[in-house]
């Protein structure tokens, strides 16, 4: 039986190749893709643990994640947190989310921000030295080709870039946080608190402190690692139901593919079905036969998807470093099995209609 499946997938390559890229492009779709989302949001893990700090104040009513509230609240907040046993350092931020590089900018003040998570690494350059300069991370300035010196546009205004710092510190860009206030109209106004503690193990009692202080209970406090445990793709609005539309997408992609190249493959070769039953071959046969060739082809499918999905990786990084693919381990397993089954449903329509052919009919067709 092995023997006549692969005669027959390699009696008609043109359409075996088809099905195979199909299958292909599918477990591509789905490794890149959910590859991109995934690492964006563990690249966002990391570059928020970045800023040092062990507990993250909030305005009432914001968001599980940074930015997306845009309700700011006085700066005044700061000197409140600062008064507080086992604080050591709060940084006021103004988050700017760029809709047009899906990125948070910072306002900082300079010096707070780095009380909390140390003094800038400078690659180029140095700190801020006007109202208008503006500090950009290694991977930003190498993937829009900026240096120390460059001009860049943002929020309607033109910047020079002030120094290139190490990335993982929060954000991309920083400006001053007094430039950011005027800018987005927020004066005297922070959109989070960065707070650093004496002891990291306190977070979580100082969280509950911090929510008993006059007028600061509706203050959206967590520990870092709470708030880096919500950053997961199940959590994060609208990441999860991202990921099941792409997955759904590839899988309506091979199975249509698959189920077309199977059935008119049955169709081409009733002649054939109608030797193998006039010589004993059962139905059950009949479909084994087809689905073992689906499922042949399924896995040559898989296997050059996933050789082009780990080629196709550094190679995006390398082109957009700032947008980083994660391949897991888990996910080559996901996409596999998504892919195998997806083809397997496809054939098996084509397969049953193949066993149900009369033989007698199928040796009398030309």
């Amino acid at each position: 039986m092995n023997k006549m499946i692969v005669a027959n997938l390699a009696y008609r390559p043109l359409r075996s190749l088809i099905s195979i890229i199909a299958v292909a492009v599918e477990v591509t779709l789905i490794l890149l893709i959910v590859g991109l989302a995934t690492g964006m949001l563990n690249d966002s893990q990391k570059r928020t643990r970045g800023t040092g700090a062990d507990v993250l104040v909030r305005p009432p009513g914001s968001s599980a994640f940074i930015g997306l509230t845009g309700a700011p609240v006085s700066i005044k907040v700061a000197d409140i947190l600062r008064k507080q046993p086992h604080v050591v350092a709060v940084s006021p931020v103004v988050v700017n989310f760029s809709g047009s590089t899906v990125e948070f900018i910072y306002g900082i003040d300079l010096k707070s921000f780095e009380d909390v998570g140390g003094p800038f690494h400078y690659l180029e350059g140095g700190p801020f030295q006007a109202a208008y300069d503006i500090l950009v991370d290694n991977l930003y300035a190498a993937a829009n080709k900026v240096h120390a010196g460059s001009e860049i546009g943002l929020l309607n205004h033109k910047f020079r870039v002030a120094g290139v710092v190490e990335a993982g510190r929060g954000a991309r860009r920083f400006l001053p946080i007094a430039t950011m206030q005027e800018l987005t109209g927020a004066p005297d106004k922070a959109s989070i608190f960065y707070v650093k503690l004496d002891d990291p193990k306190m977070a979580d009692a100082m969280t509950d402190e911090i929510k008993h202080i006059p007028g600061m209970s509706e203050y959206n406090v967590m520990s870092m690692e709470e708030f880096l445990s919500q950053m997961t793709p199940d959590k994060v609005p609208g990441v999860s139901t991202f990921i099941k539309v792409v997955v759904g997408i590839s899988v309506v992609i091979g199975f249509i593919v698959i189920f077309q190249s199977m059935y008119t493959a049955v169709m081409e070769r009733t002649r054939e079905i109608g030797i193998l039953k006039s010589l004993g071959a059962s139905k059950l046969y009949i479909v084994r036969v087809i689905l073992r060739e689906t499922l042949l082809l399924a896995i040559a499918g898989i296997v050059l998807g996933i050789l082009v999905s780990l080629a196709a990786s550094p190679a995006l990084h390398y082109k957009f470093p700032t947008l980083p693919v994660e391949i897991t381990k888990g996910w080559i397993l996901r996409a596999a099995i998504i892919a195998v089954v997806g083809a397997m449903v496809g054939a098996i329509y084509p397969a049953f209609k193949a066993a149900q052919k009369d033989p007698i009919d199928a040796l009398a067709y030309e």
